[in-house]
């Protein structure tokens, strides 16, 4: 199936500007984030999706190379009714035709525009110069813009949940600069905090190399964070599961949890229902760009005891049988209305 246009998935002009293009994107990404989305399966591709198109839209080189060349010249392969060349034995420019349609009028006035301002028309369809009145040989200099990046290259970085909520620098090992895949770039990268899995980031320029002349690619790592044994994570806030007893839950406790930040006392009210959530203000994950952290929510789950002697049975008894009518926990069930 061919991508959508950039522009059309972000909902935004040709000739939007700059923030235009990012303010459609914080909403967009908002809206399919995958920890807003849990029951939508789709809202994930969407998601990236939406980033990829922000990803060329940003950046200014890569959104001119979209302009004019499109997905060929983001990708490194011609899009549908799409012209695109590469480089000839000599740097000359060779057009292609896509399969689907033919070629641009614009590339066409390129192509045969200059005829008559010192180049025949053999040498703009061949590339090969002519002689001037020395003998030597003229060739037309493409500018460096026009010449298309190579193709992105795409890796992935596992990482744990402490190094996904905190960030961290990971190595890596890529395709040398020349594209020789037997040559080998060891890289460091930081992986800046609050990422989540399946987020894209992007290292400029450390793809695969283009044609001769023209800039390499660049690089996505794709970031695959391992789950918590005990964490769990939703956006910026993190939750945590309390077992307590049932006394602790009647009488009220204090129990020493685990935090993000290391182990704090944490207050158990008296009287809290098995379900009930218990905030710790700004315990929870950084929110991209340095803002305010999240929270972290403890989620209170009421156990039973296993098993109970002859005499804790007898004393349940008489302590059930000493509370009133307004104690029991189904006197406003809205069967008994």
């Amino acid at each position: 199936m061919a991508k959508r246009d950039y522009y059309d998935i972000l909902g935004v002009s040709r000739k939007a500007s700059a923030e235009e293009i990012q303010r459609a994107y914080r909403k967009l990404a908002k809206q399919y984030h995958p920890d807003r989305n849990k029951s939508d399966p789709r809202a994930a591709d969407k998601f990236k999706e939406v980033q990829e198109a922000y990803d060329a839209l940003s950046d200014p080189q890569r959104r001119r190379t979209y302009d004019q060349f499109g997905l060929a010249g983001i990708h490194g392969g011609p899009g549908p009714e799409e012209v695109h060349f590469s480089a000839g034995p000599r740097g000359q420019r060779v057009y292609k035709w896509s399969s689907s349609g033919g070629i641009d009028p614009g590339d066409l006035e390129d192509l045969f525009g200059s005829i008559g301002e010192g180049e025949d028309f053999f040498e703009r369809i061949t590339g090969r110069g002519f002689a001037n009145r020395r003998g030597r040989r003229r060739t037309r200099v493409r500018p460096a813009e026009e010449v298309p990046p190579g193709q992105d290259a795409e890796q992935t970085a596992n990482l744990s949940f402490e190094q996904a909520v905190r960030g961290t620098s990971i190595e890596l090992d890529i395709v040398g600069a020349e594209g020789d895949r037997s040559s080998h770039e060891r890289l460091t990268v930081r992986i800046p905090p609050g990422v989540v899995d399946g987020q894209r980031i992007r290292v400029r320029g450390k793809g695969l190399a283009g044609v001769p002349g023209g800039p390499r690619g660049d690089l996505y790592l794709v970031c695959r964070v391992r789950a918590h044994p005990y964490f769990e994570r939703q956006g910026e806030d993190i939750y945590l599961t309390l077992p307590i007893s049932v006394t602790e839950a009647c009488t009220g406790t204090k129990v020493e949890i685990p935090t993000l930040d290391g182990p704090t006392m944490l207050t158990i009210p008296p009287g809290t229902a098995s379900g009930t959530k218990l905030r710790l203000r700004g315990r929870g994950v950084a929110r991209p760009g340095g803002g305010q952290r999240g929270d972290q929510y403890v989620v209170v789950k009421i156990v039973p005891p296993r098993s109970l002697t002859e005499r804790q049975h007898r004393l349940l008894g008489e302590l059930a049988a000493s509370f009133g009518v307004q104690d029991d926990p189904r006197r406003d069930v809205p069967w008994k209305r």
